[in-house]
């Protein structure tokens, strides 16, 4: 590795961290993240269902999110570009939250340590 990919790669580090809630920038869901990816690691038809007009960046950060809306829970890929800090404070209702953090602080859920058998 040269000292320009070093600067690269120091330049796409996430700016979210696991555990995270974020709410996504434009539409009207929230979730915690649980999985980030340095970069695009979807299926090629999932990118290409994107609107091409809002089609993020493949070269960013992209988060696996415990979603919800005010209907629904589900999981989200979201792209770093499309992501703001959730500052509202409530607990995600996600049922997938529960069995995989706990509650840490306003805003952060905290990995459950597995149990060794």
């Amino acid at each position: 590795m040269n000292v320009g990919e070093l600067i690269f790669v120091r330049s796409r580090d996430a700016k979210f961290m696991i555990g995270q809630v974020v709410r996504h920038r434009i539409y009207p869901f929230r979730g915690v993240i649980f999985d980030v990816d340095p970069e695009f690691a979807n299926t090629e038809e999932w990118w290409e269902s994107i609107p091409e007009n809002v089609r993020p960046s493949k070269d960013q950060p992209f988060y696996h999110l415990f979603a919800e809306n005010s209907e629904n829970e589900y999981i989200a890929y979201v792209s770093e570009q499309n992501l703001l800090p959730d500052e509202s404070g409530e607990p995600v209702r996600h049922p997938k939250v529960a069995e995989v953090f706990e509650a840490a602080a306003a805003g952060v859920y905290r990995p459950r340590h597995q149990v060794a058998h």
